[in-house]
C-alpha cells in the first residue's frame, strides 16, 4: 500500500509541473521553479525612453558650432575676469577640502 501512494503522489507532482509548464507556454508567462527575484517583471514593461526624451524640445544650439564657439568665448572671458579679482578657481589641490585636510 505505501508503495503505491507514493506512486500517486509522483505522478500527480509530474502532472501539475507538465501542466504548469504548458500554462506558461501558451499564456507566455516565465517559470520561476526556484522562486527567486527576477527580472523578467521589469523586463516586460514597456519602454518609456522614447516618451522622455520627447517631452524635452530639440535644442538647436548643440548643431550651431558659431553658438557653441561664442558660448565658449564667454565662459572663457568670465572665467578670466574673475581671475583678475582674485575669485577664480583655485589650483588643483588648493581648494577648501585641501585647506581642512592640512590643519
Amino acid at each position: 500500500m505505501a508503495g503505491s501512494g507514493g506512486l500517486k503522489l509522483l505522478v500527480g507532482s509530474a502532472i501539475r509541473q507538465g501542466v504548469t509548464e504548458a500554462r506558461a507556454r501558451i499564456f507566455g508567462h516565465q517559470l520561476n521553479p526556484s522562486g527567486k527575484k527576477s527580472p523578467h517583471k521589469i523586463l516586460r514593461q514597456k519602454l518609456f525612453g522614447e516618451k522622455v526624451a520627447q517631452w524635452y524640445p530639440y535644442d538647436i544650439k548643440k548643431d550651431d558650432p558659431l553658438v557653441m564657439a561664442r558660448q565658449e568665448q564667454e565662459r572663457l572671458s568670465k572665467l578670466e575676469m574673475l581671475k583678475r579679482r582674485g575669485k577664480g578657481p583655485p589650483k588643483k589641490g588648493q581648494g577648501r577640502r585641501a585647506a581642512k585636510r592640512n590643519k
